[in-house]
């Protein structure tokens, strides 16, 4: 019944201001990729900017160059979130680009697309039983970026209502062969524990959601595509569900994560292109 293949490309944490990359400099270039691969879906899964208008900018840009050819979805990262935007806007449909609590069917198949923008809720600081809600929270507001996103709840709060969110989108497409799209990390195995930096083992707190992992073992998704984490971890087969992170990374004056110089090259890299069937 469903004998069209379909191409998609998947990206994460561009950090075009992080990395001082201009995108008018690479835009035209992205494009280009992405049409000579004949892809016809484009998904990125957060942290362009540190500014959610300026994210916004750069996907009707970027959607203005591919025209009708191929599609490209977004769901927002932590960057994100930082600045010109609130938590009610992110939670909105802000348009046919904004894939948050939303899906996308690919046309001719039996694909579905489902976003999620994400959150966590310290259960990746396994390694630390011994501290608190209470202490991830004020140690988070003393030292991580997150800082300054506003919310009208906990973080313990706002990872549930993920969870409830992603719930129904997947019992929704229950028959449907399902690709994930969300920011933060669902699994342990991405998680780098260590003795000696205690920084580190807090910030784990804020990398993502084990709960999310275990949902997705009840339901078994296909793929799932996700960033936050700037590692080149291989992908990752659990069950019936293979886990891709495809973030770019940090490449600046005071940390380097890309293997590959310059912006385009390691953003080729990390780009990952899925066959769909």
């Amino acid at each position: 019944m469903w004998g069209k293949e379909m191409k998609v490309a998947m990206s994460s944490d561009n950090h075009f201001d992080v990395d001082r990359i201009d995108y008018h400099d690479v835009i035209e270039e992205q494009a280009e990729v992405l049409l000579k691969n004949d892809v016809e879906v484009y998904l990125i899964a957060g942290d362009l900017f540190n500014d959610f208008e300026k994210s916004q900018q750069y996907l009707d840009d970027l959607q203005k160059i591919l025209g009708d050819k191929v599609k490209v979805l977004f769901i927002a990262g932590n960057h994100d979130m930082l600045h010109n935007v609130t938590y009610d806007q992110l939670e909105s449909d802000l348009g046919d680009w904004y894939l948050h609590n939303k899906f996308y069917d690919i046309s001719d198949t039996n694909w579905r697309i489902i976003g999620n923008n994400g959150w966590y809720d310290y259960s990746l600081a396994s390694n630390l039983p011994q501290r608190t809600t209470d202490d991830f929270w004020h140690w988070k507001k003393a030292f991580w970026i997150d800082s300054s996103i506003e919310q009208p709840m906990n973080d313990i709060e706002r990872m549930n209502v993920v969870l409830k969110q992603f719930e129904q989108q997947l019992k929704l497409a229950e028959n449907k062969q399902v690709l994930v799209m969300t920011h933060f990390a669902p699994r342990s195995e991405y998680i780098r524990f260590t003795n000696d930096n205690r920084f580190w083992n807090m910030a784990n707190g804020m990398m993502g959601s084990s709960r999310l992992g275990e949902l997705f073992e009840k339901y078994q998704p296909n793929k799932v595509l996700f960033g936050h984490l700037h590692h080149n971890f291989p992908e990752l087969d659990v069950k019936n569900t293979t886990y891709y992170n495809q973030a770019v990374g940090y490449n600046n004056k005071r940390i380097n994560e890309w293997r590959y110089q310059p912006f385009m090259s390691q953003w080729a890299f990390k780009l990952k292109i899925l066959d769909l069937k």
